[in-house]
């Protein structure tokens, strides 16, 4: 039994780590970093509550989940993996590629399992659309578009809205729109960005609009925190067809609203929020879709730490991607293209 802690027990702490790890045959939530202790005795009376380096300096605990203030991760990161704890780190990875470099190097000194928490691989709609594009119906892909899009006008709490921070929409939701494409495309040969702050009194990009270059294909990728109607989530277009799919994976939602991972239908998505397959001859067909499952994530960690197994997001992925979003951001300021 690997024995786990989480740092951090806010949203993600409480909605992803802490019930993935209670979930997964071989490890144990032993210990949760937090304040909150009465939220943490409630859900999981039989881990400990204790602090940041209280739990790094255990010696009975070998992995730790951090999901806590973007500009943290960075310092809470180094000191587990120094302390000879497997890590894994909520996203963003770090706030800088520097600092994403030196926690990659220094595990990989150490031997230890590092990987970046980027569990929308696992989305049902993200399956759904990596098995459709290894099929090959669409043909050759000419444009792909993500979009992630919210309504939350108001300001967040007061980290969530200090670039100082490291806040912003481009870090919070950017490493996983970008993680996506990389896991689909690979490295593009140039990036445009363009970023805004939206909402009234932001001091953050609350709004995101990307563009990698792979050729004749297009890969675009926007979010916004100021969209009422969603744009599609997915929309794909290629020699041969176009697929189209609106609606989020349905795992984030059904944990904040008190569901469980054990529940049979967690995962699975309502037929209406499937896809449409359109093809160049005018036929239509629906695209059930993939169950997602955040649950493999850290069985894959299991595996890595137990058994060797090769790590389920190997921390090279969240620097190539930070290194992207970081493109991204100075193409934004000086408005032109970057070379990759």
């Amino acid at each position: 039994m690997i024995r786990a802690g989480v740092i951090g027990f806010g949203l993600g702490g409480t909605v992803f780590h802490a019930p993935l790890i209670d979930a997964v045959d071989g490890l144990e939530l032993a210990a949760i970093a937090t304040s909150r202790s009465d939220a943490v005795r409630a859900a999981y009376p039989r881990a400990a509550v204790t602090t940041p380096a209280a739990l790094i300096a255990d010696p009975d605990i070998a992995l730790v989940a951090i999901s806590t203030p973007n500009d943290t991760h960075f310092a809470l990161a180094t000191a587990a993996l120094e302390a000879g704890k497997h890590v894994v780190i909520d996203k963003p990875f770090a706030t800088s590629v520097a600092e994403a470099e030196a926690i990659t190097a220094l595990a990989d000194l150490r031997g230890l399992v590092l990987a970046p928490f980027h569990n929308r691989r696992w989305d049902s709609d993200f399956l759904t659309v990596r098995r459709l594009l290894d099929s090959g119906r669409l043909g050759e892909i000419l444009l792909f578009e993500a979009h992630w899009d919210r309504l939350r006008p108001d300001l967040a709490q007061p980290w969530k809205e200090s670039p100082e921070a490291g806040a912003g929409q481009l870090l919070d939701l950017g490493p996983h729109m970008i993680d996506q494409a990389l896991l689909l495309f690979g490295m593009p040969e140039a990036v445009r960005g363009d970023l805004a702050s939206q909402r009234v009194g932001s001091r953050v990009d609350d709004y995101f609009d990307i563009t990698l270059h792979y050729g004749e294909r297009r890969v675009v990728l926007s979010s916004s925190r100021m969209v009422a109607a969603p744009r599609p989530r997915f929309g794909i277009h290629g020699r041969n067809g176009s697929f189209v799919k609106y609606g989020l994976d349905p795992q984030e939602a059904a944990l904040r609203a008190g569901g469980s991972i054990g529940d049979p239908a967690h995962g699975i998505e309502a037929p209406a929020d499937h896809g449409t397959l359109t093809m160049a001859d005018g036929t239509r067909e629906t695209i059930p879709s993939e169950r997602g499952d955040y649950r493999q994530f850290y069985a894959a960690i299991a595996r890595a730490i137990a058994e060797d197994a090769p790590v389920p997001v190997p921390a090279e992925d969240a620097v190539a991607g930070l290194r992207l979003l970081t493109l991204a951001r100075q193409s934004a300021h000086e408005g032109r293209v970057l070379t990759v």
